[in-house]
């Protein structure tokens, strides 16, 4: 890992043994962008690869200098109105109404390890020897405004982070109306794009596309990353795949309103941008205040789209997630909210809760309607006092009797919103996010609270701090159940309004870190409707989040499929529900909803009451299969093998750190007949070591499954013997691979 600079060429040049990243100081003084890819030895003078030219009807920056035009030039941080026309990075508006910039290279600085951006979620180091960050410092003359740009280079892996600090350095206020975290220019366009989006009850299915001349994107102005649109963009070669292939992936950390998109103008250049929404975002920067961008995370690998996902997983778990229980194995619960809604009593509670117990469940999860008077969702969110009616010990006397039972006990929060039934918003009717002389719309019969007042964050800090002060809480399910609209802050002047979306979510990022920093052994578990905020930026406070509302085990596979291009398995909240599902109504065998499950957090969303006494004890088998291989599956190395996007079939496998044991996901969605005969290659095993296969008791050298493979047949290939137990739709298997002792 290192950081050079060329002083004779002006030239830049970041690589550790995986990736080099070259830019340089052009003649105009802007940062131009040279190369960015696998690692290459170092040189004096990468000049050359600034190609310039004249070309017609184009635009330069010199006078009698031709050559010279920034359409035509790859560049880190491009500025709006000069003589490039694609979008800008940046955008400043002064008082004079001008939007035009001129930031011109002032020096750098170059440091070890990593420095954190205040206020917000950013990957970390625990060591100075982890990373090294080259910070570039611009400056525009006419309006004082600085621009730092941040540069971090990890020892490990093909990772570069990014991010921007604005400083207004003069004595007149001016306004970012655009302030990317991220560009990187591309010399060509062939990549296959690749996103991650859906809706709720089915969030990160792939999407792939050709890149084409001409702008595409994909973002948020829903105040949350939303279910629609990931923050995560992968481009790859046309002939990448899983095991092979060179790729980039774009990871933007944080949790609101986000812009990523891609450009490809008339010559086939490719410029990616990714950053907050510049739709939904104005600053007012007055003098001496700065403006701290979030981060974006950069991967690379030429060894495909599973290394690349890998990369970002070690990342995720170890360098952005945080506190207690980022190592931990992570307990098995029972969350209630399925299995009574809100129609519940303490003596119900306690009965669910007593049975999960004896069927090895680790932690009992209250879930919505223990508070106010939440008996249905028209009331009752704000305030944060347990419903005597329902709870007659309060819930500090339910965790009580939950911990005597041998349980931990975790309860649901949804602490950003309000309803107008509730003692909260009468008592403060103007804390709500709302427009004046506007109509205020609603979303689960519910208002979202301004986050972006301090007094109001505060407010809501102390009923949950009175909580877990004085009740045994292990665990918080942080729920988000509705998008902002009529985005107006009664405490902001018109020309900050601008500014709402953003600090919003700098007000929940804030009281995120106030809780996890005085309850650090609270597990805290980021939902919004399942998928609609599941970002890198909460995993930073909430190392784990509620993947999706849909718990049916047929849609989960895309959904935990798509979510593992960037997330890894160690975040995914992930249940097995009742059947017929409540999302889809679909009937699937109870071991195929814990095979799923099993990839993830894992915990059951139903009343184990209700179970046959077979399938009480199927539930008992699953959980001690769990609690003997979580490690494994939660921080073991992750492979996807074969996509429920592209047929009846889908597996993934994790392998542990040592190589020793190896969990193998096979799933089929539909039955067949007269099918083929059928084989899995495995992954990232050990070619010496000798693995025994659980189900069959057969041996196999590490390199016969991965290049042979592993059968799957079974009785769908011809005909099915007679007596012998057919397949049914939905079936799975689970294959234990362990090291042979002899």
């Amino acid at each position: 890992m290192n950081i050079v600079y060329h002083e004779g060429s002006r030239t830049f040049h970041l690589y550790n043994d995986r990736i080099s990243y070259i830019m340089t100081i052009m003649k105009n003084g802007h940062p131009g962008q040279l190369y960015f890819g696998r690692q290459i030895r170092d040189r004096e003078d990468f000049s050359y690869l600034l190609e310039t030219c004249h070309r017609p009807m184009t635009s330069c920056v010199y006078e009698n200098d031709g050559g010279f035009s920034l359409e035509h030039i790859r560049q880190e941080y491009p500025v709006f109105g000069t003589t490039d026309y694609r979008q800008p990075a940046v955008e400043i508006r002064q008082e004079n109404g001008s939007r035009i910039s001129d930031f011109q290279y002032q020096g750098y600085t170059i440091t070890e390890g990593k420095p954190s951006l205040q206020g917000l979620p950013a990957t970390y180091t625990e060591s100075a020897q982890e990373a090294r960050t080259l910070v570039l410092t611009l400056e525009d003359a006419v309006t004082k405004v600085r621009v730092q740009l941040y540069y971090t280079i990890f020892a490990k892996g093909g990772i570069l982070a990014r991010s921007v600090r604005f400083t207004n350095t003069g004595a007149q206020p001016v306004w970012l109306a655009r302030a990317m975290s991220l560009c990187l220019d591309l010399p060509d366009r062939e990549y296959v794009w690749q996103q991650l989006s859906g809706c709720w009850a089915r969030e990160c299915h792939i999407h792939n596309r050709n890149l084409e001349p001409g702008i595409v994107s994909i973002g948020s102005m829903r105040g949350n990353s939303s279910h629609e649109h990931n923050p995560f963009l992968i481009l790859k070669r046309p002939g990448t795949d899983e095991r092979q292939g060179e790729a980039v992936g774009v990871s933007f950390i944080y949790s609101g309103n986000f812009r990523i998109q891609a450009e490809v103008d008339a010559h086939d250049t490719l410029r990616i941008l990714a950053g907050i929404d510049p739709e939904t975002f104005t600053w007012k920067l007055e003098g001496q205040e700065t403006f701290q961008t979030p981060e974006a995370v950069l991967v690379y690998t030429d060894r495909g789209l599973n290394h690349l996902s890998q990369t970002l997983h070690g990342l995720y778990r170890k360098r952005l997630a945080r506190g207690y229980w980022r190592d931990r194995a992570r307990p098995v619960l029972n969350n209630n909210w399925e299995a009574t809604y809100f129609n519940f009593t303490q003596d119900r509670l306690l009965e669910i809760a007593a049975r999960a117990k004896e069927c090895g469940v680790e932690l009992f999860v209250l879930d919505d309607g223990w508070f106010g008077a939440r008996s249905s969702d028209h009331a009752g969110l704000g305030d944060w006092k347990a419903n005597r009616e329902r709870l007659p010990e309060g819930i500090a006397g339910l965790a009580e009797k939950i911990e005597r039972m041998g349980l931990k006990f975790g309860l649901w929060f949804e602490p950003e919103m309000v309803n107008k039934d509730s003692d909260f918003y009468r008592q403060h009717p103007d804390w709500i996010l709302s427009t004046p002389q506007r109509r205020q719309s609603q979303g689960r019969n519910q208002y979202v609270l301004d986050f972006s007042r301090k007094e109001v964050v505060d407010a809501i800090y102390e009923q949950m701090a009175d909580i877990l002060t004085n009740a045994k809480i292990s665990y918080i399910k942080w729920d988000m159940n509705r998008s902002i609209t009529e985005c107006y802050s009664q405490t902001l002047p018109p020309d900050r309004q601008g500014e709402v979306y953003h600090r919003y979510i700098l007000g929940v990022y804030a009281l995120y870190e106030r809780l996890t920093s005085e309850f650090p052994e609270v597990l805290f578990e980021s939902c919004a409707s399942g998928g609609g905020r599941f970002d890198p930026g909460m995993l930073y406070y909430a190392p784990q989040a509620w993947t999706s509302d849909d718990s049916d085990a047929v849609e989960r596979l895309k959904i935990q499929y798509g979510a593992s291009m960037c997330y890894p398995v160690s975040s995914m909240g992930t249940h097995v529900s009742v059947t017929p599902n409540h999302q889809v109504f679909r009937n699937t065998p109870l071991h195929t909803r814990a095979n799923v499950a099993y990839f993830g957090t894992f915990g059951y969303e139903l009343d184990l009451n209700q179970l046959s006494p077979e399938e009480t004890e199927e539930v008992k088998a699953q959980i001690v299969f769990m609690k003997k291989y979580r490690e494994v599956l939660q921080y073991g190395t992750f492979y996807r093998l074969k996509s429920p996007f592209e047929g009846n079939e889908a597996a993934w496998m994790v392998v542990s750190d040592d190589q020793k044991t190896a969990l193998v996901g096979w799933y089929r969605i539909l039955n067949c007949a007269n099918g083929n005969f059928t084989r899995l290659r495995l992954e990232g095993l050990n070619p010496e070591f000798c693995y025994r296969n659980a189900k069959t008791g057969r041996c196999h050298f590490g390199d016969e499954l991965m290049y042979a493979g592993l059968i799957t047949s079974d009785g769908t290939a011809g005909q099915a013997p007679a007596g012998e137990m057919p397949s049914s739709d939905f079936d799975s298997r689970m294959y234990v691979l362990e090291v042979a002792e002899s």
